[in-house]
């Protein structure tokens, strides 16, 4: 994501909105650490849920909004 981001002249902190997707509801704990350490407080709005599975059998997907 930081990647993309800033190919585009974004950065981390210009995320303003995720929708994250996980095929386990269980791996919110962890995923939430990370997602801590991603982003710096005060932390971009966020959706979070649970689907049966995704595509290429990920377990995680996010998109992003970023503004400036």
């Amino acid at each position: 994501m930081k990647q993309t981001l800033e190919r585009y002249d974004y950065e981390m902190k210009d995320v303003v909105k995720c929708t994250v997707i996980l095929t386990d509801i269980k791996n919110f704990p962890e995923f939430n650490n990370i997602y801590q350490k991603a982003f710096a407080s005060p932390y971009p709005t966020r959706t979070t849920f649970a689907v049966e599975s995704l595509a290429l059998d990920a377990q995680i997907e996010i998109e992003c909004i970023a503004a400036k």
